[in-house]
């Protein structure tokens, strides 16, 4: 049984925080013991406002052990501290300050979700006050609360148990509620209740801990060499220019350190064409390029002479070539919706536009254009379109491009994220699109359930189509809390994310947002403030273990009989190459990988962690098929022949 690494590392208790202030649960021994918080707002008509993903824009920042997050809620301004508090605890602090009156609050509280797989309604539930007498007992489908202040709630499950103890006594409410994942019961414990004043303060101290059985089961992998699926180019990447002074550095060391498969690059068309009645071909040659389109167009170069295929997006139009005023891209406008359309009366000038930049790109850089889009169309990041429309631009710009003899073919979709999967519709519908659309596009920002990304992979097989994920990764609005690009559970959380998509998109790339300082996965050289010298992260370690993946590949079905283990394969049989990737998102457990070919006698191991950078290990034997090993906790490995 091989160990991989030099020691088995030994996970301590840590508490997990989403950076909107969310406690996601305690990981004991690198098992994840979920519970669910979040801070609420209700109102006298009953409506809740909550802490969330993409729902306000916190600030995240980490002290050692201690985790910070400012948020708002309405006319609230939160401070939450929560710090390990010892094996399997947490400490969580919440103070709150009014800015304005709310006459309409009737209560500001610190809720608690226990997860309903871990806490069915059968739980037992104690009630108990400050000298630990039990005010009430019962289950969570059947709890009478007592009308005296409480001090602390146990909740016992077959396998799990949770105790929240106040910092002082208070008055406990339990509901049950519904969502989209169905019911569930929620604690509420008030910081605030009644209407709250201008200038008024609270601060409300609680302990969380989490105990259970910890899942050390050993883990059965099975690989089937003999169906192999979709090819697999490589990991990709997006290099749009943000950042002058920090993007540099991180563009350059990551096309020295990776291997890169695809790339995507702006094309700033509100600058290259700012009038309609100009010649930007003949303006640009006159020496008049706009500087961020000759850095785009220099970017392009870049990648194409690493003979990398470019897929050219474009996020804002010129004035001329949209309906209204063009959007920035900070957020909807008065009727609720992002970007503007494009103006119907000017389509054959935007597509002769595009096409001037897509042939004096090849003519004046060498680049040839694979693949092009509107950057997230379907929400209007910052051109927006139907289905329809966007049916309407492939056909349209498709016949255009054709007619200059551009290669360049579009991508359907680019979505914003899977779940809107049905502004491809109108397009697939329509035969007359086919012949101009080159892949499917989505980001991977949300929509990750199985049903859902099966619709974009069902569409990719439809038109006999690669599918591309454009944009990688796993929180939109984590550039504006940075620090958590460098914790480990966000590492973790993506490339797990990236070993899912493989497995069920089965994408031709998954290109990263970014390989630039925006959304960086190196730390330092200025970026986010950071002055300390360049350096890679657990993210940027993670992604060129990814991105070692051999060329020439396929998917490979692999399955794991035991949950929190992601895994991805890929392989081809004619050159006997493999690459099985492995995240654990679990306690350090054994496996047992089956069907490895016969041809394949050892296999290299690579390792990262947040204390092991693609870290070479022993490598594995293989016998009659199969291999063992130790899988650590909280570890990204892969395994890959020579």
């Amino acid at each position: 049984m091989l160990l991989l690494g030099t020691a088995a590392q030994k996970a301590a208790a840590q508490v997990e925080l989403a950076p909107w202030g969310n406690l996601t649960g305690i990981r004991t021994d690198g098992q994840l013991l979920e519970v669910e918080t979040s801070l609420r707002l209700v109102k006298t008509d009953g409506h809740v406002t909550e802490t969330g993903k993409e729902r306000q824009r916190p600030k995240y920042t980490r002290d050692g052990t201690r985790q910070l997050v400012t948020t708002q809620l309405d006319s609230l301004d939160f401070v939450e501290t929560v710090q390990d508090a010892g094996p399997g605890k947490a400490r969580v602090q919440v103070q709150l300050t009014a800015r304005n009156s709310m006459p309409n609050s009737s209560g500001v509280y610190f809720s608690v979700q226990p997860p309903v797989a871990a806490y069915p309604a059968s739980s037992t539930v104690e009630v108990r006050d400050a000298n630990g007498t039990v005010l009430t007992k019962g289950t969570l489908g059947s709890l009478k609360l007592p009308s005296s202040p409480a001090s602390s709630i146990r909740l016992t499950a077959p396998t799990r148990q949770l105790t929240i103890t106040f910092g002082e006594p208070m008055p406990v409410e339990l509901k049950q509620e519904q969502d989209k994942e169905g019911p569930h019961y929620r604690f509420y414990l008030p910081l605030l209740t009644g209407s709250v004043q201008r200038g008024q303060t609270a601060q409300k101290t609680f302990t969380v801990q989490a105990t259970g059985s910890i899942d050390r089961a050993p883990v059965k992998l099975t690989l089937n060499p003999a169906q192999p699926g979709r090819p697999f180019a490589g990991f990709g990447g997006n290099f749009r220019l943000q950042n002058p002074k920090t993007d540099p550095q991180v563009i350059d060391y990551s096309l020295q350190n990776m291997r890169v498969a695809w790339g995507r690059v702006e094309m700033p068309w509100q600058l290259w064409q700012p009038a309609q009645d100009q010649d930007p071909t003949a303006a640009a040659r006159q020496g008049k390029l706009d500087p961020h389109v000759r850095e785009s167009m220099e970017m392009a170069q870049k990648l194409s002479k690493r003979n990398i295929p470019i897929i050219l997006s474009a996020w804002s139009a010129p004035a001329w070539a949209v309906v209204g005023t063009p959007a920035k891209g900070s957020g909807p406008g008065p009727d609720g919706k992002w970007g503007n359309p494009l103006d119907p009366n000017h389509l054959q000038a935007s597509y002769k536009s595009i096409a001037d930049y897509i042939q004096y790109l090849k003519d004046q850089y060498g680049v040839d254009v694979a693949l092009f889009s509107f950057n997230e169309s379907d929400l209007g990041i910052n051109i927006r379109q139907t289905g329809q429309e966007h049916a309407q631009l492939i056909k349209g710009l498709g016949a255009y491009f054709a007619s200059r003899g551009l290669k360049t073919k579009l991508l359907l979709g680019d979505n914003s994220d899977a779940n809107s999967y049905e502004f491809m519709t109108p397009a697939l519908q329509d035969a007359s699109t086919h012949p101009y659309i080159g892949a499917v596009s989505f980001h991977s920002w949300r929509g990750w359930e199985t049903k859902t990304l099966q619709k974009w992979s069902a569409a990719a097989e439809q038109l006999r189509l690669p599918l591309i994920v454009g944009e990688g990764s796993i929180d939109a609005q984590a550039w504006g809390y940075p620090g958590i690009f460098l914790e480990p559970t966000y590492a973790l959380e993506e490339i797990s994310l990236y070993m899912r998509l493989l497995s069920v998109c089965q994408p031709l790339t998954i290109l990263q947002w970014q390989l630039t300082a925006d959304y960086s996965p190196m730390a330092g050289g200025g970026i986010f403030g950071d002055n300390t010298p360049l350096r890679p992260t657990q993210r940027f370690w993670n992604l060129k273990q990814f991105a070692a993946t051999p060329e020439n590949v396929m998917t490979l079905p692999i399955t794991a009989d035991r949950p929190n283990i992601a895994a991805a394969a890929l392989g081809n049989s004619q050159k006997g190459t493999y690459a099985v990737h492995l995240v654990n998102n679990g306690a350090t457990r054994r496996v047992t990988l089956t069907g490895v070919p016969a041809t394949v006698k050892k296999l290299r191991v690579y390792t990262t962690d947040k204390a092991r950078s693609m870290q070479e290990g022993k490598p594995i034997t293989v016998s009659k098929g199969t291999a063992q090993f130790t899988l650590d906790t909280g570890s990204y490995t892969t395994l890959m022949t020579d």
